[in-house]
């Protein structure tokens, strides 16, 4: 595969071989395997993890990573994007690594290319770094991933997070339940549910996903702490039980999560953040070494 542009891209022993990869990567092996190669960063959204969790990826590889500061671009100009991209192809990088608020707009890219695209985000389409980085911290915790049960909790259907981690951990075998209000939900074969008390006796692992309100094209809920009442994961809802909680970031305090939550063991966020650095490490192998 030259690009990632959705999870499926990748096969399953593709996939098993970039977990291995990031599982070396994570004891703290830093290789030039990228030595002499170039990426180039095109952020058209903002970005605080993805961005800086791929640069230091490739830096850790041995990669040049050049980021193109979109406010500067010629795409002010009136440049389309896909010019934009071939212009930056035809300077020879080996792979770019995009973000964009529209669906659709890295698997376009890659067909004008000759370097690898890899999708670092695009609208409420797909984001596979992040549903790869997901499933690594998983397996980290569970072992064998299959028959666990996992609740994605939210703003689903607005939410790249959610369909690429639905696509992926059904391949591994998990069992998915989606947890939202009705306008949250999207058309699905997977069990759904309107209330956290359904699922919370019969789950291994919760996801929750921060409410994507610039993707909303009307206001949604009353409030967001209307909106928290019925769906903010709380110490008080998970109580003794024995289950981990993940989130995609930026989490939203007292809103998708609690404060007191976010100090408990049981919450994984900042160890998917950790685990995402080294995932992103083996996409690159993957693609470019």
């Amino acid at each position: 595969m030259r690009h990632l542009i959705q999870t499926s891209d990748f096969t399953t022993q593709h996939i098993q071989a970039v977990l291995r990869d990031a599982s070396h990567f994570s004891d703290g092996h830093s290789e030039s395997l990228l030595q002499e190669k170039i990426i180039i960063t095109l952020f058209f959204e903002n970005s605080t993890r993805t961005k800086s969790s791929f640069e230091i990826a490739a830096k850790r590889l041995g990669a040049q990573v050049v980021h193109l500061d979109v406010q500067k671009s010629s795409t002010q100009k009136g440049e389309s994007l896909v010019d934009t991209a071939a212009n930056l192809d035809a300077m020879g990088p080996h792979a770019m690594i995009v973000r964009h608020a529209h669906a659709g707009v890295p698997d376009i890219l890659a067909q004008h290319t000759h370097a690898s695209i890899i999708n670092a985000g695009d609208g409420a389409h797909a984001h596979p770094t992040q549903a790869l980085l997901d499933l690594f911290t998983l397996q980290n915790h569970f072992g064998d991933v299959k028959g666990k049960k996992i609740a994605i909790v939210g703003d689903i259907k607005n939410s790249r997070v959610a369909n690429s981690n639905m696509e992926l951990l059904h391949r591994f075998g998990m069992k998915i339940t989606l947890v939202a209000p009705p306008h949250f939900l999207p058309k699905t074969n997977f069990p759904t549910t309107h209330t956290l008390h359904d699922v919370i006796d019969n789950v291994d692992a919760i996801m929750s996903l921060r409410t994507q309100t610039e993707r909303h094209s009307h206001q949604t809920y009353g409030s967001l702490k209307d909106y928290a009442s019925d769906f903010c994961i709380t110490k008080e809802l998970i109580g003794q039980r024995d289950i981990i909680l993940l989130h995609p970031g930026p989490v939203h305090r007292n809103i998708d999560i609690d404060d007191a939550m976010l100090k408990d063991p049981r919450c994984k966020v900042l160890e998917q953040v950790q685990n995402g650095v080294s995932i992103r490490m083996a996409v690159l192998k993957s693609l470019i070494a």
